[in-house]
């Protein structure tokens, strides 16, 4: 049965064909897609691509406003909504009087986290392929550090942009931007003007004697490039990884996490710290639909693996630093301290922020859980490290030289 089907299936009989209003039209639409449905035929793909534009039926679903447990009941609305560097996560907002409006009395509908992430599924594989000489990525990072004095918080933000060649043999290029730093939020602005507004703010380094210079001035673009390792590998997946590889994941679940923990050894991706198996995929599974040329295909089926998980929190209504707003999957981990740093550890949440309609990565964040270790000094929802995703996809142009 096809979505409009569905749809229309899903649709009380009383009320015929008149005209609803636009959230009940979504509530219906959720509804139909919670529904088991009949998998399709799989299909090879040739080309790897990402397609950025949104569906026009599956955007429907975004606009009903709820927030999903892993075990499919609800919590409070978007427990992270509103977070960004500096700033904590706000509370849910009064509902408010009751208004007269259709909209106001449209009935609420609750999703499952397993459906949420299957939503995305279904649009990232719906996304059209392209191809191209190079994957092109451009972000922006964004990460707090505390002034060594006035006692204020700074934000630090670069921009970021890669160019990866399809063909073997070619070099990989990046480009590197400080936008310059800034303080975090009104009262750490304040903070920072009692301070005599300096443009070179020294900030500590956690776990490091001393600390660095940051610039509230916007820096050159530095380019730089290096061969590719072996001359064919060109990302991380757990182990250096090929072009070829990244184009022939399997785009069933179940195949891509038996492929993806081929490479666990029980550590982190990244370091010799133990990680479970769940943490690892996540990971793996993030940096794949983030940034990475796989097929559309395959970002769904990273969406699906997602779904299994049993440790993940799901939530929707959360908003970026680039003020965009989506759903979100993510897991608690633990944030070490360096073995010279002192303090307790504490409680990291890695999150993806996702554009539920077409599976689009919009942003990987780091939020504050338990202050400790080298997050000892940030509040509980501080977004303390966060990656926005601003472009992802083929190019044929070159990168400047």
């Amino acid at each position: 049965m096809n979505p409009i089907d569905q749809l229309r299936a899903a649709r009380p009989e009383h009320l015929g064909d008149t005209p609803v209003d636009s959230r009940t039209r979504a509530a219906e639409l959720s509804r139909a897609m919670a529904q088991p449905r009949q998998a399709p035929a799989r299909r090879r793909v040739v080309r790897p691509g990402w397609g950025l534009g949104l569906a026009g039926a599956a955007a429907a679903v975004t606009a009903v406003a709820v927030t999903i447990s892993a075990t499919g009941g609800t919590v409070p609305d978007a427990p992270f909504a509103q977070a960004g560097p500096g700033r904590t996560a706000s509370s849910p907002a009064s509902s408010g009087p009751a208004s007269s409006s259709p909209t106001a009395s449209a009935p609420r509908v609750e999703l499952s986290s397993r459906s949420i992430l299957l939503a995305a599924a279904h649009g990232a594989a719906r996304q059209p392929e392209t191809t191209g000489a190079y994957w092109y990525t451009a972000s922006v990072t964004r990460m707090l550090s505390e002034a060594a004095d006035g006692g204020y918080t700074v934000v630090e933000r670069t921009r970021n942009e890669g160019w990866t060649p399809s063909a073997t043999g070619g070099d990989q290029w990046s480009r590197t931007r400080s936008l310059g730093a800034r303080p975090a939020s009104p009262d750490d602005e304040a903070a920072w003007r009692r301070a005599g507004s300096p443009t070179e703010i020294e900030v500590k380094a956690p776990g490091k004697r001393g600390g660095y210079v940051l610039s509230t001035e916007p820096g050159e673009a530095e380019d730089s490039h290096t061969p590719l390792v072996d001359g064919d590998k060109v990302f991380w997946l757990g182990r250096n990884v090929t072009m070829k590889d990244l184009r022939g994941l399997p785009d069933d679940p179940a195949e891509l996490k038996a492929w993806l923990l081929r490479s666990y050894g029980g550590t982190g991706t990244e370091s010799d710290d133990p990680m479970s198996s769940d943490a690892w995929l996540f990971a793996v599974s993030v940096g794949l639909i983030t940034d990475m040329p796989v097929t559309s295909q395959v970002r769904g089926a990273a969406f699906r693996m997602l779904a299994d998980l049993k440790t993940i929190k799901v939530s929707r209504g959360v908003t970026d630093a680039e003020g965009r707003t989506g759903s979100a999957v993510a897991i608690e981990g633990p944030a070490r301290a360096k073995a010279d740093a002192k303090g307790a550890d504490g409680v990291l949440l890695d999150r993806l922020i996702f554009d539920e309609a077409t599976g689009r990565a919009l942003a990987r964040e780091n939020v504050v859980m338990r202050p400790g270790g080298l997050q000892a000094g940030f509040e509980p929802g501080t977004v303390w490290h966060s990656q926005t995703v601003l472009e992802a996809g083929w190019t044929d142009e070159k990168p400047a030289s």
